[in-house]
């Protein structure tokens, strides 16, 4: 059984997992939500206030991109990536913004 304790790690760091563990390193935001709920159950499945902020950071985080999914793929909606230059920050399941203090002394 998995810890029902807040992990402590931030909403970007959480997406971040959810995206590198996945075989094309691209999900949908369904599979991120699923991802997260899985692999932390402090995040329930329907609870509004964890997505919205997933939703948030997905926005507003210049890490994460958009990419459309190929003519092969089933389902609606774009796919998430993480930047190429940007993988970096992502180390150790965590989220390091570049040019911050902690990411510098690398």
């Amino acid at each position: 059984p998995r810890s029902t304790e807040k992990p402590p790690w931030s909403y970007a760091a959480l997406i971040g997992q959810a995206i590198l563990a996945s075989k094309q390193q691209k999900l949908s935001l369904n599979q991120i939500y699923q991802y997260i709920s899985m692999a932390y159950p402090y995040y329930k499945k329907d609870a509004p206030g964890w997505r919205n902020s997933i939703r948030h950071n997905l926005s507003l985080n210049g890490s994460f991109y958009k990419t459309e999914r190929s003519t092969f793929k089933r389902g609606k909606g774009s796919l998430w990536a993480i930047k190429e230059e940007d993988l970096e920050c992502f180390a150790d399941g965590n989220y390091i913004r570049k040019g911050s203090v902690a990411h510098n002394r690398k």
